[in-house]
């Protein structure tokens, strides 16, 4: 257990990016409330979330992490999660199929609903009200009374994130996850591009191959991770209120977890010196992840692995890289190398959303496609160069039809990005985008396996 650490130490340290509830005590009662409800996670759970990113960060296994920029209330259906778990199975496989590696999967679902913010307030023609902080704080409607925190928010956003992990650990153990349901994961909407076509050719040799296994007597009922998956949860956590009152402590080891996800990142805004976030982090036994930008210096990056995992254990932290295309290769190195140079047994992961954002010409905030597959690629080339292992992937991404990120082979313009641009917060990759974006990760991965098969046999 982290020294000097309780769950509300964080209390006494700066505490940035948390909303000014008006009502205190209307706060306390949210917090007394969500203290006294079952854990959303447990314990164990995230343990064995923690020895899969062991794995990873061996290079024996690569992380899918991706799901909506922010949950919202308004757009809660059993339909859109299903489409989200679906392609994330589908970009899972095809990253298997072609690196011959285990893949985790880990969704920014069931508790992705707050967001940082650049100012305090937004203006609108002269009339200032508190930003939108994401719908478990206040409502995106720029209007005074849902503009006001509000604390009963948070248990909503509990209940909301309780019923979708059950759907989802429905459709990880109940069949729909299994294998032989590969050609059944293919989105209507996606249509027969060239990547749609990919995938239905890596489906049929799934087939034959699992064909071939069933004539061996191996199919699920004899194998049960044939016809069930894996799948864990994670969010920012950015609202330690509501962190807080999901801290639980573990009955079979004595160690705190916060059971409102299996995993938890602090972001590039609140992962300062004397940060409240990092503090409360520091002490949970869950796997945690750090984003690192431009403004991360590598001492500064060494002092944080020292905070936050100072025991060094495998698993235990993954550096989310979001730096930009046009900075990725030229900002990224100091950091690998200083990881590298204390052996630190961390995960790496691209994040190449945050860095691309633009405004188009009728004022969306998009991302066009050709920036992100920059920077994964600048990403996978540092890692490379640098003999590490480039071993995930982080994504904001839906299995709606969207247009929200211009480019891919679905080909979304300027023009065309008013047509479903649904989302609450930042721009996401639809379906069709995302799974383009696993075959290109996949072409890289399959590289970097060949170079170090050729590596091992020159050394043997």
């Amino acid at each position: 257990m982290a020294a000097n650490w309780s769950p509300d130490s964080w209390r006494a340290r700066d505490a940035r990016q948390l909303p000014d509830y008006p009502d205190a005590a209307a706060l306390a009662a949210a917090e007394r409330e969500l203290s006294s409800y079952p854990p959303l996670v447990f314990a164990g759970e995230a343990r064995a979330l923690r020895a899969d990113l062991a794995e990873v960060a061996a290079g024996r296994g690569f992380l899918l992490q991706g799901g909506d920029c922010a949950e919202s209330f308004a757009e809660f259906h059993p339909n859109n999660i299903r489409d989200t778990f679906r392609v994330l199975l589908q970009m899972a496989v095809v990253l298997t199929y072609a690196s011959k590696l285990p893949v985790v999967k880990l969704g920014r679902m069931a508790g992705q609903f707050a967001k940082p913010r650049s100012t305090a307030t937004e203006e609108v023609e002269g009339r200032a009200l508190p930003a939108y902080r994401g719908d478990i704080v206040n409502d995106q409607a720029f209007d005074a009374s849902g503009r006001m925190p509000d604390p009963r928010r948070m248990v909503r956003a509990y209940s909301q994130a309780a019923a979708t992990l059950n759907l989802l650990r429905a459709f990880a153990s109940g069949g729909y996850a299994n294998l032989h349901q590969v050609h059944a994961w293919m989105l209507d909407d996606m249509g027969r591009g060239p990547w749609a076509e990919r995938y239905r050719d890596v489906a049929d040799r799934i087939g034959d191959a699992l064909g071939f296994m069933a004539a061996c007597g191996i199919n699920p009922d004899t194998v049960p991770q044939l016809k069930a998956t894996a799948f864990y949860t994670s969010h920012e956590a950015l609202l330690l209120p509501y962190e807080q009152a999901l801290t639980r402590q573990d009955s079979l080891t004595g160690d705190w977890y916060d059971t409102s996800a299996h995993f938890l990142w602090v972001g590039d805004r609140t992962r300062f010196a004397g940060s409240a976030h990092v503090e409360y982090l520091r002490g949970v036994g869950n796997p945690i992840g750090v984003k690192c930008g431009p403004s991360l210096e590598p001492d500064a990056l060494l002092r944080l692995l020292d905070m936050l995992d100072p025991g060094r254990e495998p698993g235990r932290v993954t550096l989310i890289a979001r730096f930009g295309h046009d900075r990725v290769e030229r900002e990224l190195p100091p950091l690998v190398r200083a990881v590298k140079r204390e052996g630190r047994p961390v995960v790496w992961s691209c994040d190449p959303m945050h860095g691309n954002t633009v405004k188009s010409a009728g004022g969306y905030k998009t991302r066009p496609f050709d920036r992100i597959l920059s920077e994964v690629r600048g990403f996978f080339e540092v890692h490379r160069a640098e003999g590490t292992h480039g071993g995930g992937i982080h994504a904001e991404m839906t299995g709606q039809n969207v247009t929200e990120c211009t480019g891919g082979a679905v080909d979304v313009t300027e023009q065309s990005l008013g047509d479903r641009y649904h989302t609450h917060c930042d721009p996401r990759l639809n379906a069709a985008q995302s799974l383009e974006l696993a075959f290109l990760l996949a072409e890289m991965l399959n590289a970097e396996m060949q170079e170090r098969e050729r590596a091992r046999r020159a050394a043997a």
